[in-house]
């Protein structure tokens, strides 16, 4: 009997060991923060127009239709593109699919790519074209689109501390989200980031490193001289703004 408590009280102290920590990320600082020298064209820029190596790069222009929805088309983009309308998110476009019905309604609206360079090199048929954003005709309802602002994003290099965070910032559109937790450093512990799309993740202002959904490993391992005793601060850079509240600490890695 002895023997079976003890094997019983075991059971429960590891599994609450092994139990995921929660961490509330409820607050937000906005994507437009982060903006860099604006640049404009007739037709888009690719990052190699606008000399940026890496990183992420907003295109932007004014839309008009008398329709509920229209057919969006690219020509070329590379590698990652979200796109929004007035701030609310229709869906994403790759160099495999570059069509999107997005929602608009009649009026004049304003439309958003934030595109992602994911690799320096493009592979497939283009391999000797290493073009990154989006360049060529884009088109709406096969009308092609003009008069656009690029504005390079410092995402991964900006200083975090210069921030402004608010509990009550609007949820439309990208940003950085904010968390506090505390934890028993001794060991390291993976960030769960299932339910999140696309960005970059900070702990106590130290690179954790970069995560998209289409990955099959979801999770990002947070090294323990990474932790602190006390109190740690978790930064995310979400592209797709899933309007995520919470995220997962998680002892063991996570895959699809």
């Amino acid at each position: 009997m002895i023997r079976a408590f003890i094997w019983t009280l075991t059971a429960f102290l590891l599994g609450q060991s092994l139990k995921a920590q929660e961490v509330m990320v409820e607050w937000k600082a906005g994507v437009s923060q982060i903006y860099k020298k604006t640049v404009e064209a007739e037709s888009p820029l690719s990052f190699n127009d606008l000399n940026v190596e890496f990183g992420y790069v907003l295109y932007q222009t004014e839309i008009t239709t008398d329709a509920e929805s229209e057919e969006l088309a690219l020509e070329n983009v590379r590698d990652y593109a979200v796109v929004y309308v007035d701030g609310m998110l229709q869906g994403t476009l790759t160099d495999q699919d570059r069509k999107l019905v997005i929602k608009t309604g009649s009026g004049t609206h304003i439309l958003q790519f934030y595109v992602e360079n994911i690799g320096r090199i493009t592979y497939g048929p283009e391999i000797t074209d290493n073009s990154k954003g989006v360049f060529g005709a884009v088109t709406l309802a096969e009308n092609e689109l003009h008069n656009w602002k690029m504005i390079p994003l410092d995402a991964r290099n900006y200083p975090l501390k210069n921030l402004i965070f608010e509990r009550s910032a609007p949820p439309s559109g990208p940003g950085f989200y904010q968390g506090q937790f505390e934890i028993n450093p001794s060991q390291s512990k993976y960030l769960n980031m299932t339910g999140w799309g696309m960005g970059e993740v900070w702990i106590n202002q130290k690179y954790l490193g970069s995560y998209w959904e289409e990955e099959k490993q979801q999770s990002l391992l947070i090294p323990s001289d990474y932790l602190l005793p006390d109190h740690n601060e978790l930064v995310i850079f979400e592209l797709k703004n899933k309007q995520q509240t919470k995220i997962n600490l998680s002892p063991t890695p996570v895959f699809k």
